[in-house]
Parts: structure tokens; C-alpha cells; sequence
């Protein structure tokens, strides 16, 4: 008969409040879970249940008024819209403590079904706090990924309107032909700033919340180009976008050759582990045989 130990008693009883926390918020939290349907699959596994998280949210009384929250909310209009940033942050949190929790209610039964194996258990744990902050950083990681897509797009888009402003196409047209010649994340950001021409914005405003919402130093710089040479006329803007043009390139070229180190080094560690394999396979049978 096995013998209960004072540490299986601990575990049993923190599994059962962590699993009825969870059962709580499943059954009080299930009233929210149509806020949850319309999202992205890819982008947010599991959304069946981030009511969990919501509930928890909702307990916790959360105001998002930190400075993290406004980080993270203005990060969230630049992919989703200011009208959505809120809706979004939300659900961030959802997730959040949707995942960590469900992965907490796994501790106490690994650690069981592990015959007792505290280090099992204190891993599961560990793995809920890895996720809490996993998710925490989803938002930063989507804004990098664009940011990258955005700069390799970047010299196209200033190349292209260099050639069609120095043909004598007035900015606005060639700002419209560019935007649509290509699909991508710098070409949606640039058809978002011709709606809000057609609906009554002014230019320059709009051309100036074009380089907020890109969020690179580089776009900034270019928007205020865009600005300035606008407000000094067509002929002054023609000869700005073919230096900023000469600029981009070298910028990108940087870039490739910033890439092509990166992924030298990450080949590295594979072309490390491949040679000390290979070194095990040639060794241990040398060392087998001087001992026979």
C-alpha cells in the first residue's frame, strides 16, 4: 500500500482549488464566450475558452491604465485600428490567463501520474508561467514581424514614387497607383491614408498619421519628406524623393546583409551539434575497443 506523503496532500489539495477556480470561472464566464468567435484561429488557439480568462479579468477588476497597458494598446491600434485597440487588449489578457490557468490544472495530475515526481510538478507550473508571459509578448512579436515586412517594402514604395513624381505626376496620384500596385503590410498602411483623404482629411494630416502608424524611424523620416516637400511645391518634392530613394536602398542593402549574418549564426549551433554527433559516433566505438 502505497504511503500519502505530507508533499501528496500539499499538491492534491492546490490542484483541487486551481481545477474548481477553473470550473468557477468556466461555468460564470461562459455568458462572454460569443466575444471570442470572430477571432483569427492562427493567431489565437483555443479561443473556445478564453471566456475563462475574461471571467478572471473581469474578477480581477483590471482597469489597463498601467504604463504596459498603453504600450500595448497603442500597439494594438497600429494592427487593429484605435476603434479596436481596446476590444484587443482584452482579449490579450483572455488569453493570457486562459492558458496559464488551463495549464495549471495539469499540474497536480502529471504529478500523480508521475508517481509523485515533484519536479514534474514544479515544471507544469513553471510551463503556466512561461505561457503567461509568452502571451504577454504575442503583440511586440506581431509589431516586429511587420516592422521587418514594412522595411523590406520600403525602398519599392520610395523608388516607385520617386519615378512617377519625377514623370510629373502630382503626389496624390502617385501615392494612389503606388498603394495599389502591391499587396503587403506598408501598401495597406498607404490605402488606409487615401480612405482617409476620400473621406475629408486633409493631406498633409494624413500623410502624417501614416508615419505614426508605421512606427519606424525610417517612415517617420519619409513622411515628413513627404510633408515638407508638399508644402515647398512638386519640383523641390521630385528631387527630395530621389535622395530619400538613394538613402532607402542603402538602407536596405544594410538590412540583407544584417539578415545574411543572422542567419549564419543560427545555422551555427545545428553545424555544432551535427559535429559533436559525429564525434560520439567516431569515439565511443575507439573507446569500446581499447577496453575489450
Amino acid at each position: 500500500m502505497a504511503v500519502i506523503t505530507v508533499v501528496d496532500l500539499v499538491v492534491l489539495a492546490v490542484g483541487i482549488a486551481i481545477l474548481a477556480l477553473w470550473l468557477l470561472l468556466f461555468a460564470a464566464g461562459r455568458k462572454n464566450a460569443w466575444m471570442f468567435e470572430q477571432l483569427d484561429d492562427n493567431d489565437y488557439p483555443v479561443k473556445e475558452l478564453y471566456f475563462i480568462g475574461y471571467e478572471m479579468v473581469q474578477r480581477l477588476r483590471l482597469r489597463f491604465k498601467t504604463k504596459k497597458d498603453r504600450q500595448m494598446r497603442k500597439e494594438l491600434a497600429v494592427l487593429y485600428g484605435e476603434k479596436y485597440a481596446d476590444y484587443y487588449l482584452r482579449v490579450a489578457y483572455a488569453q493570457q490567463f486562459t492558458m496559464a490557468l488551463t495549464i495549471l490544472c495539469l499540474a497536480a495530475p502529471f504529478y500523480f501520474f508521475t508517481e509523485g515526481n515533484l519536479l514534474v510538478f514544479l515544471a507544469v507550473l513553471a510551463g503556466a508561467g512561461v505561457a503567461y508571459y509568452y502571451y504577454g509578448t504575442v503583440t511586440k512579436e506581431k509589431i516586429s514581424k511587420r516592422a521587418e515586412k514594412m522595411l523590406s517594402e520600403f525602398s519599392d514604395v520610395v523608388s516607385k514614387l520617386a519615378l512617377l513624381v519625377n514623370s510629373g505626376m502630382i503626389l496624390r496620384e502617385a501615392w494612389e497607383r503606388t498603394a495599389y500596385s502591391k499587396e503587403g503590410a506598408i501598401y495597406g498602411e498607404m490605402r488606409r491614408s487615401i480612405v482617409e483623404m476620400q473621406n475629408g482629411k486633409a493631406e498633409i494630416d494624413a500623410l502624417f498619421g501614416f508615419g505614426q502608424r508605421c512606427m519606424l524611424p525610417e517612415i517617420k523620416k519619409f513622411s515628413s519628406t513627404l510633408i515638407q516637400g508638399l508644402e515647398k511645391g512638386n519640383s523641390d518634392l521630385a528631387g527630395m524623393l530621389t535622395a530619400q530613394s538613394k538613402e532607402v536602398w542603402e538602407l536596405k542593402k544594410q538590412m540583407v546583409h544584417r539578415q545574411g549574418e543572422l542567419a549564419n549564426n543560427k545555422l551555427l549551433l545545428p553545424m555544432c551539434l551535427t559535429f559533436i554527433g559525429i564525434l560520439i559516433m567516431v569515439i565511443v566505438p575507439v573507446f569500446s575497443n581499447i577496453g575489450a
